[in-house]
């Protein structure tokens, strides 16, 4: 753990406070895999976490907060997925690895993180901005360097000029974003696991290229 960490009340946690806030925030997280958002209590976190209701309030004001601290932590890591597009070459061969790996990026992030973003995208959608803010902090970098991606293609003279390159952006990472979200439930649809991931990546390189990936 890096950088200063305060209690609610402005003082600065000496190292065994570090430690006791960072077990509460990984018993919430423990806590979410398993329960939906609205049953996790503070006495159940502190409990879990071998301490009082009254020590998770020094670090937290509630449990939203103390969600928010996890969702602010896994948004810096999100900020990741913007090495899988960043700069890479989306011509030839080079292009379905590039959508083979963001696609592998997705899923793969979505994964470990399915139970915080599950209350991200709750909150989201109950108009909290604060959720909202993360979410798009997550999505935002990606879809900028898939813009410039496709805008450097199209000064190639590789796709048509009259292609929105922030629209096309836009909505292949909403798709991904969409689709990590729910990759449980394509089971139930009939998908195999194993068809979704190289038909995602298919899906990416005709919006990036406007072309089939090469055989």
């Amino acid at each position: 753990m890096t950088g200063q960490v305060r209690t609610v009340d402005g003082r600065v946690a000496g190292r065994r406070g570090q430690a006791t806030r960072q077990k509460l925030l990984d018993c919430l997280s423990e806590m979410l895999s398993t329960s939906p958002y609205r049953d996790v209590k503070v006495i159940d976190v502190a409990r879990m976490a071998g301490t009082s209701p009254a020590t998770f309030y020094q670090y937290f004001p509630d449990v939203e907060g103390a969600v928010l601290e996890l969702a602010d932590e896994m948004a810096k890591e999100g900020a990741g997925l913007t090495e899988l597009v960043a700069g890479r070459s989306w011509v030839g061969k080079s292009g379905a690895v590039a959508a083979d790996e963001l696609v592998d990026g997705f899923l793969s992030f979505w994964r470990k993180n399915d139970a915080i973003l599950r209350v991200i995208d709750l909150g989201a959608a109950e108009g909290d901005k604060r959720f909202s803010r993360i979410r798009t902090k997550i999505l935002t970098a990606v879809t900028g360097s898939l813009t410039e991606s496709i805008k450097e293609l199209q000064g190639k003279g590789r796709v048509d000029k009259d292609v929105s390159a922030p629209a096309i952006a836009g909505s292949l990472v909403t798709m991904l974003a969409g689709v990590a979200a729910h990759q449980k439930g394509f089971t139930g649809s009939g998908v195999k696991q194993a068809d979704l991931k190289p038909n995602l990546a298919l899906l990416v390189h005709l919006g990036v290229t406007g072309k089939k990936p090469p055989k």
